[in-house]
């Protein structure tokens, strides 16, 4: 697990970007990777604990995968 800021969201499609040294052009994350109850959405600038894997194809575009996404606290 590592700590990744989010880099964009969109929350009407349920996915974004985020960013950490780990995952070079960025690691797409879906929402219901988020380990939240209720609405599960992320913002620009938030930081997370992130576990990624590399599928060894592009994810829309991105070389690395969102596992589990955890929102820190503010």
């Amino acid at each position: 697990m590592v700590t990744a800021t989010v880099r964009e969201w969109h929350v009407e499609q349920g996915w974004g970007v985020l960013d950490c040294p780990e995952t070079p052009g960025g690691c797409f994350g879906h929402f219901s990777d988020i380990r939240a109850t209720g609405f599960r959405a992320l913002s620009p600038g938030q930081l997370v604990d992130l576990t990624w894997e590399a599928p060894g194809f592009a994810q829309d575009g991105y070389d690395f995968r969102a596992v589990s996404i955890v929102p820190r606290s503010a």
